[in-house]
């Protein structure tokens, strides 16, 4: 068999571990394996008639290469959030142009192509590794007929179908990392700590961040805050603080009441603009309405650099020996999962199915804006 993989969207900590229990679980029983450069973008780009083309966008994967790679973050394969089934015009590989004509959406599937691609190059199967977006069209392709096992990844840990993602663990342990680090300069000059977490659409990693790290109030996605009410609640804790101060946490994807989600920049492939900058308008809103000193912290990029910790090297060796073994059995359409604590497959679809967010009953007061986790017997380990 020959297999190739890929990994999509946003880098995290996890992937070069599952690249490497791939390939090497795949070595193990004869098969072969590729790597497709740029998530979605690798196959895309290769023209069947251009050797360079292929050699440009595709990597053998062997026991040798893949040795060491499991003790840095990132992805050798490096990553794209490209979809090849709404190619912007301007993005068509200039040797599809004419093949492929844009809708009225001035976007193009050009699955065909990748279909024949796949074809070509004599894959067998192919692992995907990543969010909801890239696992989508891994869904598509299983449609198609593509033997297709997927693995997900994703900081926010909102893909639907698993209670755990690659790559959630080391973001939560980096954000409290820094969130405790700014206590320092905060306590020092008696001020209020604003720190901006990623978090699109759920508000997970802020959530349990914020919980870990002891933050005063935790705003997240999927609760619009009042900034009035707010800011009464920090100046209570900063009063109640011994060192005068006090620490907010908020998802890039909050937004305050009556305002909405602050985005900017051009849509990806996925229809999604760059969000960031809420924890700057929080921190000029607490400034105005206090006179408070602020200081303000976007951790962004920093949440998912570096290499990954324990449970993401876990979860991410343990996924991709999944994918394989399944493959081995002869499956096919399954993304790899943890549900209730246990390694599990679902239907690869499942990413689609649903939406994973936070469960605001159990896990968050929407009056205080914190954590409101009260009981966690039965619950599992990251009371998802």
């Amino acid at each position: 068999m020959r297999l190739a993989v890929l990994t999509g969207g946003g880098d995290v900590p996890g992937l070069n571990p599952c690249i490497k229990a791939i390939t090497e679980r795949a070595e193990d029983r004869g098969w072969s394996v590729i790597g497709f450069r740029r998530g979605w973008a690798g196959p895309l780009h290769v023209d069947t008639d251009d050797i360079g083309t292929i050699e440009a966008n595709t990597v053998t994967l062997d026991r040798h290469s893949v040795r060491t790679i499991d003790r840095t973050g990132g992805t050798i394969l490096h990553t794209s959030r490209t979809n090849p089934g709404a190619v912007k015009e301007a993005d068509i590989p200039d040797f599809l142009r004419g093949s492929f004509d844009a809708g009225e959406d001035g976007k193009a599937d050009c699955t065909p192509h990748i279909l024949k691609v796949l074809d070509a190059l004599g894959i067998d199967a192919l692992v995907p590794i990543g969010g909801d977006d890239t696992l989508s069209y891994a869904a598509r392709l299983h449609s198609e007929g593509v033997r297709v096992v997927a693995c997900p990844k994703t900081m926010d840990n909102d893909v639907h179908g698993t209670d755990y993602c690659i790559g959630f663990g080391t973001a939560v342990s980096r954000s409290v990392e820094f969130i405790h680090a700014l206590r320092t300069p905060t306590g020092s000059h008696e001020r209020i700590a604003v720190v901006e977490l990623f978090g699109r659409n759920s508000g997970e990693t802020a959530l349990i961040s914020g919980f870990l790290g002891d933050a005063d109030r935790v705003l997240i996605s999927e609760v619009p805050f009042d900034i009035g009410r707010l800011a009464d609640l920090v100046m209570a804790d900063k009063r109640d603080n011994p060192s005068n101060y006090a620490v907010v946490v908020v998802s890039e994807g909050a937004q305050m009441e009556g305002g909405q989600v602050i985005e900017g920049g051009e849509a990806d492939a996925y229809g999604h603009r760059k969000l960031g900058g809420i924890g700057q308008v929080l921190g000029d809103e607490l400034k105005r309405i206090t006179g408070e000193g602020i200081i303000g912290q976007s951790l962004a990029y920093l949440m998912r650099a570096g290499a990954p910790d324990a449970l993401d090297r876990m979860v991410a060796f343990s996924f991709g020996a999944m994918a394989v073994q399944m493959l081995g059995e002869g499956k096919s359409g399954l993304m790899m999962s943890i549900r209730e604590g246990r390694y599990t497959t679902v239907p690869i679809d499942s990413c689609i199915q649903g939406k994973k967010r936070v469960d605001i009953k159990r896990l968050y007061d929407p009056e205080a804006y914190r954590p409101s986790i009260k009981h966690v017997l039965d619950m599992p380990m990251f009371l998802y």
